[in-house]
């Protein structure tokens, strides 16, 4: 049996507000929307670029020229450590762990973070010891610790092939350096976390592919808007019309919130499918 539930989570402007702004506003770029308006944004529409590398190239260049001091893994990691969260994350954890316990102990409950955002950042944030595993974009540094190069990049589908990882048991150190492990069939009866034992929170465009998928085979996708970004409600909406998730909620996890309640409803009912899987199997 299969006694495992995992609750994956997008970070930036899901579990935070945006870590790569609020990066580039702690380093001093005077205007930080013009940033991606002048910089990120024409990489994107006039030359085809993916999002998530021209934003992580725009970085490297910015530096380069002197708008930006150099990008270390240093100055990521301190800008990590203090990085807000959104309200009530930091509680969250214990409260989804809790939940599981009371409604079957035989659960193991485990977090995973899929984000485009920059993993020497998120690795330092208050929640980190939270995760089982984490995986996100990042750079490669030369000789003096400088940001030079994009050395993974985590965009779109790139995120559910980290889905897969999470349904083989493919995480831990012991799992770097390995690529094509993910690759590997599994018998059913092999896989750690079955896709309709997880629930994906997500809030952007490149969180669709992992709706989608959890959707297709029986899991949890759950939309969240931050409601002082008024300007990405629509994008947020957009999800429920065409049927992408299974909720929508503003990205407020404290005790009361709407969108604690429903993740605590979604684990509750995730451990009662398990019970009542394991009677049946168990004749």
């Amino acid at each position: 049996m299969h006694e495992t539930i995992a609750v994956v989570f997008d970070f930036d402007d899901t579990l935070a507000p945006d870590t790569t702004s609020g990066f580039l506003r702690h380093c001093g770029l005077d205007d930080v929307g013009r940033f991606w308006r002048e910089c990120v944004d024409p990489r994107v529409t006039r030359e085809d670029w993916d999002p998530v590398p021209a934003y992580l190239y725009e970085m490297i260049v910015a530096a380069r020229d002197g708008r930006l001091p150099p990008i270390t893994r240093e100055r990521l990691a301190d800008w990590g450590r203090m990085a807000p969260l959104h309200p009530g994350v930091e509680t969250l954890f214990a409260r989804l762990r809790r939940a599981a316990r009371d409604a079957n102990p035989r659960v193991n409950l485990e977090f995973y973070v899929i984000s485009s955002g920059i993993g020497d950042v998120l690795r330092h944030t208050r929640i980190a010891h939270e995760l089982t595993d984490l995986w996100a974009s990042e750079f490669h540094y030369d000789e003096r610790g400088h940001a030079v190069f994009p050395r993974r990049v985590i965009s779109f589908t790139d995120k559910t092939r980290y889905l897969f990882h999470v349904q083989k048991g493919l995480v831990g150190p012991q799992h770097r350096g390995k690529p094509f492990e993910v690759n590997r069939k599994l018998p059913a009866e092999r896989l750690r976390v079955p896709l309709n034992q997880m629930i994906f929170v997500g809030d952007g465009y490149t969180d669709i592919p992992c709706f989608s998928l959890l959707k297709q085979h029986g899991g949890v996708p759950i939309a969240v808007y931050d409601r002082q970004r008024e300007d990405k409600w629509g994008n947020a909406f957009q999800f429920v019309r065409d049927g992408r998730v299974a909720n929508l909620h503003s990205a407020n996890y404290r005790e009361d919130s709407d969108l604690s309640t429903f993740l605590l409803m979604a684990v509750r009912s995730l451990c009662t499918d398990i019970a009542l899987a394991a009677r049946t199997y168990q004749g």
